[in-house]
């Protein structure tokens, strides 16, 4: 998905590769898809409240449209918002899940590690590249 215009951008020394970048990922959606059905599932059978549910889908939501919105869109500033919801979302969902599943929080502890990195690269390319 990367374009041409992503690559002339401006970036930090310490910006991983396409291929870390793409490794990262490549772990994290199962685990992020295995938290998310978790939570639906218990979300729709009624043994956690409604607020987890929304947080953990607009984190879905915020996670999937953040591709479109920096390579199709090359919006960096919007990108940079969308990233942030992901984090805080992320956080959020944390505190919200703990009283209900350690697996849950102790799983999300990877992604909110990676999405902090990408959160600080992502707030120094959108500075770089004003």
């Amino acid at each position: 998905m990367p374009t041409q215009w992503y690559f002339d951008l401006v970036k930090p020394a310490w910006t991983p590769s396409g291929e870390t970048i793409g490794l990262i990922w490549s772990i994290l959606y199962p685990i992020i898809a295995f938290c998310f059905i978790w939570i639906s599932f218990k979300f729709f059978k009624g043994q956690i409240p409604a607020p987890i549910f929304w947080v953990f889908l607009a984190n879905l939501i915020a996670n999937l449209l953040f591709s479109p919105i920096q390579f199709w869109l090359q919006n960096l500033p919007l990108a940079t918002l969308d990233i942030l919801v992901v984090l805080g979302t992320i956080i959020v969902g944390m505190v919200l899940v703990f009283p209900y599943s350690k697996l849950i929080f102790v799983l999300q502890i990877p992604y909110l590690i990676w999405v902090s990195i990408a959160t600080v690269l992502q707030i120094s390319i959108t500075w770089l590249n004003r």
